[in-house]
């Protein structure tokens, strides 16, 4: 009998029940950046943390990243089928059809709905609590979550403001239906989004926005642009308050967190939420300084390097927070589950 059975559909909860990550090969320090752009190590290693990030072969689009995740995450879970696969990217791999549903059919699970969530670096929150519902709502039993993104693909390599701060990589876990009261069970959702900033972080041509306005693309505006200085503040301020938030719905308090995931933007953001909430930098996971800013695959990947480092063992209590494009912003808690490492 499943614990949602003894428990009553009352208590019936998503729970977290496998966990993958991927990263491509191709390595790309901050000195080989250097030898391009007007830039260094130190210059991108102190305004970021950042010394290294993986980058996408060519022919490697974000499908490919998201099933070698899926795949692990499958294998960490031990099914081979899930009922519902949710695809959060930035960077499709084309602007239609969805991505989802060829990371499906790659994973052998054609035939099940599949579609993308588009948050920016908020979206594995957003498809993780996309996922949670419909488990919580009784829809259906398995749902795998995806992050995964070839920011490569839409950086000017020309521009050392944006190319020194994004790698490629995916991360994705399983969710089962289970009772609230399991480790592992995914609490209550805070998300917002505020579309008045939505030139904060953004490409601007491609769309319908710009194919209707009967004028040709700049050349600028094909590539990834962001105000840093602006996003900066709207980050720790939205993500301190979705915390705060997520955190009262679980009955806890900062000091009962035992690790803060934020995503995986800039160090200094890391730092200053941490400072934000009174929560010790021990307790934050930092894993930019090795992959960079991955976006929507930015959490399910610092969630995989805290579990095989020993960061996050089995009853720590875990708040996950974001903030990206849109704008868009988010935080969830669980306490985290025992699971197999892939």
């Amino acid at each position: 009998m499943r614990p949602t059975e003894r428990a009553g559909t009352d208590a019936r909860a998503a729970v977290v029940c496998g966990l993958g990550a991927w990263l491509p090969p191709t390595v790309v320090t901050n000195d080989d950046l250097a030898r391009r752009l007007d830039t260094s190590d130190e210059w991108i290693r102190t305004r970021t943390g950042i010394r290294a990030r993986h980058v996408a072969s060519p022919g490697m689009p974000t499908s490919h990243l998201a099933a070698e995740a899926g795949a692990r995450a499958l294998e960490s879970a031990g099914v081979h089928d899930v009922d519902m696969v949710v695809l959060a990217t930035t960077t499709p791999d084309r602007p239609c059809p969805a991505t989802a549903p060829v990371v499906a059919t790659r994973l052998g699970l054609t035939g099940r709905p599949a579609f993308d969530v588009s948050a920016v670096c908020t979206g594995f929150l957003y498809a993780l609590a996309t996922g949670a519902g419909m488990i919580t709502s009784g829809a259906v039993e398995t749902v795998l979550v995806v992050g995964s993104e070839v920011y490569s693909t839409i950086l000017d390599p020309a521009d050392r403001s944006s190319s020194v701060i994004f790698g490629d990589g995916a991360g994705a876990v399983v969710l089962r239906a289970g009772h609230r009261s399991e480790d592992g069970a995914v609490g209550r959702s805070e998300l917002g989004s505020d579309g008045s900033l939505a030139d904060l972080i953004t490409v601007r041509a491609g769309g319908s926005e710009q194919r209707s306005s009967g004028a040709p693309a700049l050349p600028a505006d094909r590539y990834f642009s962001m105000w840093g200085k602006e996003v900066f503040a709207h980050a720790v301020t939205r993500m301190a308050e979705a915390t705060r938030a997520a955190l009262a719905g679980a009955g806890w308090h900062a000091a009962d967190l035992d690790r803060l995931i934020g995503h995986q933007a800039n160090v200094r953001i890391l730092h200053a939420l941490g400072e934000y909430l009174d929560i010790p930098r021990e307790r934050l996971v930092i894993h930019l300084d090795q992959i960079g800013n991955t976006a929507a695959a930015s959490i399910p990947l610092a969630l995989a390097y805290a579990q095989s480092t020993g960061e996050l063992a089995p009853g720590a209590r875990v708040a996950l927070t974001a903030f990206g494009g849109g704008a868009t912003w988010g935080a969830t808690t669980l306490t985290w589950p025992a699971l197999k490492t892939v």
